[in-house]
């Protein structure tokens, strides 16, 4: 079973993911992308699928034209799990 993030795992997660935001009224986080046009996007969004499938973590994710807003949480685990810290810090090293 996936357990969800201790209290020092959650103290570092503003430091260890800066972009990420934390989701008002749930356990998750969260990153909006711009690109220079609908491809651009659509490829980066690719590339995710393929790291979240690698992973077999799968993010929530929401795409119009030039923007991908992502939502991580370990539904197994009930709210933020080390999953979802590996799969956002592949996910900014791509982006």
């Amino acid at each position: 079973m996936v357990e969800k993030l201790s209290a020092t795992e959650r103290a570092g997660l503003a430091e260890a993911l800066p972009a990420w935001k934390l989701v008002e009224g749930r356990d998750a986080i969260t990153r909006s992308f711009r690109f220079k046009d609908f491809s651009e996007a659509w490829g980066f969004m690719a590339r995710v699928a393929l790291l979240a499938e690698a992973q077999d973590h799968h993010p929530e994710w929401f795409n119009v034209w030039n923007r991908v807003e992502i939502t991580l949480s370990t539904h197994d685990a009930g709210g933020l799990s080390a999953r979802d810290v590996r799969l956002a810090k592949a996910i900014d090293a791509i982006a």
